[in-house]
């Protein structure tokens, strides 16, 4: 799966999906630090990549209809969160994508668990 890491996710977030076997490219990497929301995912769009993002903003399907991407991974961690959490969660992703196609799709993921967002 190819996808687009957004700049609060780090190095060892780029490693553990990269060892599952994904093209990984990153908004830093790229310049695109600060960009705006419909910038960042239309470069997504753009490139067939799935975004994978902290940024609650993307998992408004209202705002960001999962069916016009190539995915949507939104990663929730607790109130709290340690880097554990974090990598845990990204893991989650990993294992997922093994099982399941998520073009065209939002999915919030947390450690153990990913829920799927149905469109009507």
């Amino acid at each position: 799966m190819r996808l687009k890491l957004d700049e609060n996710i780090g190095q060892r977030g780029i490693a553990i999906l990269q060892q599952a076997g994904h093209d990984v490219s990153t908004v830093v990497e790229q310049g695109l630090t600060s960009t705006p929301d419909e910038n960042l995912i239309e470069v997504c769009r753009q490139e067939k990549r799935c975004l994978v993002s902290l940024d609650l903003d993307f998992s408004n399907p209202l705002q960001f209809k999962p069916s016009n991407y190539s995915g949507i991974a939104i990663l929730r961690l607790p109130s709290r969160p340690e880097p554990q959490d974090l990598l845990d969660a990204l893991r989650t992703l990993a294992g997922g994508l093994e099982r399941e196609d998520i073009t065209g799709k939002l999915w919030t993921v947390q450690r153990g668990r990913i829920r799927v967002y149905q469109e009507e």
